[in-house]
């Protein structure tokens, strides 16, 4: 056999399509909370903080949910930075 021939198949095409899926999916507070996506505790305080507007989000037909893009706003919001020695 040759090298071509046993050459496995990339699974890329496959993790790049989860990503572009990932982009366009909305969770509800209680996913995200499930899914240890933001680091609160509960979908209740969650959603107070949604109310307050102090947290990336989007209002779908009167429901809170989250895309990818609030995701990484809220964590890099949240994100603590080292102390430099």
């Amino acid at each position: 056999m040759t090298a071509a021939a046993t050459k496995q198949p990339s699974l890329k095409r496959k993790s790049s399509a989860v990503e572009d899926e990932a982009e366009f999916r909305r969770w509800t507070p209680e996913e995200v909370i499930e899914r240890r996506l933001l680091p609160y505790k509960s979908a209740r305080v969650l959603k107070q903080k949604c109310y307050r507007r102090e947290v990336h989000h989007h209002l779908d037909g009167g429901r809170i949910t989250f895309t990818a893009e609030d995701l990484r706003k809220e964590n890099e919001r949240t994100a603590v930075t080292p102390l430099a020695v």
